[in-house]
């Protein structure tokens, strides 16, 4: 009697304990905790301008990439960096910021030769701005020129990195910022410094020649954000445009700093990374 209790004993014990070894599904041991996630990327590059930088979001007219709404790491911008580390622990600190203060669509081809060296598993891009915002309308990158440099640097990726994901985002509506703007004094007054002189020059004149001037800036960001839309789009299958939906933002003076009026504060940052994320599709692979 006593020997066969043990020996059911002994056999429930040891089912047990193939059953602890074999991990809850599939007879497979769980992943270590920093293992990379199926469908998440675990690197992150942003390409662009000043905006990814976070230039002005720490209270100097500079780079703060630690504030970008794509790379960033600080607690107070959920960036996209930060979504994905949430989700995919394997990504920290696999993240790069090329982009640069200043850049126009020319230099994305050696900002993506970066990322590729970098073996970045997820690009972001956001460029245009400074290719419209240029001392005058005459100055402004023509459309097509736009497109030609916009095909040379996603090449780089796609011949670099084939297996990387790209979201292209768009423009975000600078029209909108002289709509809200030229009537308040201190944002007239910073934007007398230069800032965006073909869009923000004259910035309370009602004159026939500045409403045809803002018009044409703007007619030129949405020509561009077409470009975007339609280069994106011949890439293929790994690159995401968003749709226009970092353009459709409609903003307040409250997320641009008080220094330039004009380049995103911490809460525009942020924005700009919530509605990223949202249309990158990446927050449904990450639940």
């Amino acid at each position: 009697m006593v020997s066969r209790w043990t020996a059911a004993i002994t056999a429930v014990l040891a089912i047990f304990a193939l059953a602890c070894e074999g991990g809850a599904e599939g007879g497979q041991p769980p992943p270590p905790p920093d293992s990379p996630r199926p469908g998440l990327p675990s690197s992150i590059a942003a390409l662009g301008d000043s905006i990814t930088t976070g230039f002005g979001s720490c209270l100097t007219l500079a780079a703060c990439q630690r504030n970008s709404w794509a790379t960033g790491s600080s607690s107070r911008v959920d960036s996209i960096y930060r979504r994905l580390l949430e989700a995919n622990p394997a990504i920290r600190g696999n993240v790069r910021n090329e982009a640069s203060n200043g850049a126009r669509v020319g230099a994305l081809a050696d900002q993506a030769a970066d990322a590729v060296r970098r073996k970045a598993d997820y690009v972001t891009v956001l460029v245009g701005a400074n290719d419209a915002c240029r001392t005058r309308i005459e100055d402004m990158t023509e459309v097509r020129t736009f497109r030609e440099s916009l095909d040379r640097g996603l090449r780089v990726l796609k011949e670099g990195r084939p297996r990387a994901q790209v979201l292209v985002v768009s423009i975000p509506d600078l029209y909108r910022l002289w709509e809200i703007g030229h009537d308040d004094e201190r944002a007239v007054r910073a934007w007398g410094n230069r800032i965006c002189p073909s869009l923000l020059a004259n910035p309370t004149s009602t004159a026939e020649v500045d409403k045809t001037r803002r018009s044409t800036f703007r007619a030129r960001i949405d020509a561009y954000n077409k470009e975007l839309s339609a280069a994106c789009r011949a890439y293929g299958s790994r690159c995401r445009y968003d749709g226009g939906a970092v353009h459709r933002v409609r903003f307040s003076l409250d997320m641009v700093n008080r220094l330039d009026y004009f380049h995103p504060n911490v809460d525009g940052q942020n924005k700009l990374a919530e509605v990223a994320w949202r249309a990158s599709g990446l927050a449904r692979r990450a639940d």
